[in-house]
């Protein structure tokens, strides 16, 4: 029998993780909502991702595209979207997993109303192996507050979005890096409509070393460039948000560096090696 359920596309941008990327394909093959599309676009890996690629091609619901050459991830990302089927997306990174019902809520919250263009739920960060190290936060939006406005930073993975309110958009921008590229997505979006904030957990978040959000401070960098960028579409002051985001982020380094200064100072290694130094600092006197 014919699937009537809408078509969701399962969004994943690959570049040099064949060694997870098999995980992140199995776990949309275990979802419960079973009308989804995978769609897969290589940006030039040089590692076994192509030799995966052929163990999908029997499947008519994966669908493997290739950039010339590494665009970087804006670029790849807004190549997903134009090949998307799906009236419904959502970005699945390939080191990564969603959990069975990650779809089917999501699914849920978009389709309960017209308004909702984009989703966010929860998820977990493990690590390497994918043992679950902590929970994320909910995202909690003051009355008339928008997510541009609220300023947090931390990461929504598997933001399911409504396809033609992202055609309404600019699309993500192609030269937009990690820690901007969602930001870009997100920003769009909610000038096409609502979020759904969910309290579900969906998604298992991969902490290991090649992990590319692992330099917080480029993505910070990255971040704040669509900020200023978004500040200009909206006709919003640059100085209120960008700069002064900018301003807060150098003075909350400084206050961690400042901490971490004053842990040293008190920590016994600083002070058995005070002690140990102390004579040669009655000669350096002398």
């Amino acid at each position: 029998m014919m699937d009537t359920a809408p078509l969701f596309s399962v969004l994943i941008a690959n570049y040099n993780n064949g060694r997870y990327l098999m995980e992140a394909v199995e776990s949309v093959y275990a979802q419960s909502y079973s009308n989804w599309e995978i769609v897969i676009v290589d940006d030039g890996s040089t590692d076994n991702s192509k030799e995966l690629y052929k163990k999908l091609d029997d499947d008519r619901r994966i669908h493997v595209h290739y950039n010339d050459k590494n665009m970087g991830c804006g670029y790849t990302k807004h190549q997903l979207v134009l090949h998307a089927n799906g009236d419904y997306c959502g970005f699945l990174d390939p080191d990564d997993v969603i959990l069975p019902d990650a779809i089917k809520v999501t699914m849920d919250a978009l389709m309960k109303s017209q308004d909702t263009v984009l989703t966010f739920s929860r998820h977990y960060i493990c690590d390497e192996h994918m043992n679950v190290m902590q929970e994320s936060r909910k995202l909690v939006l003051n009355e008339g507050e928008s997510y541009f406005e609220h300023r947090d930073y931390r990461a929504e993975v598997f933001a399911g979005f409504k396809k033609e309110a992202y055609l309404r958009t600019e699309g993500i921008d192609i030269n937009a890096k990690t820690g901007g590229d969602d930001a870009d997505l997100f920003f769009k979006l909610e000038e096409q409509g609502g979020i759904a904030i969910l309290d579900d957990f969906t998604y298992k978040y991969r902490i290991h070393k090649g992990s590319m959000t692992a330099d917080s401070d480029k993505n910070f960098y990255y971040n704040l460039i669509v900020r200023h960028n978004t500040c200009l579409r909206r006709g919003l002051p640059v100085e209120k948000f960008a700069f002064k985001d900018f301003k807060d982020y150098i003075q909350l380094k400084l206050n961690i560096q400042k901490s971490q200064n004053e842990q040293a100072l008190s920590s016994k290694a600083y002070k058995l090696g005070k002690l140990i130094l102390k004579p040669f600092s009655i000669f350096k006197r002398k």
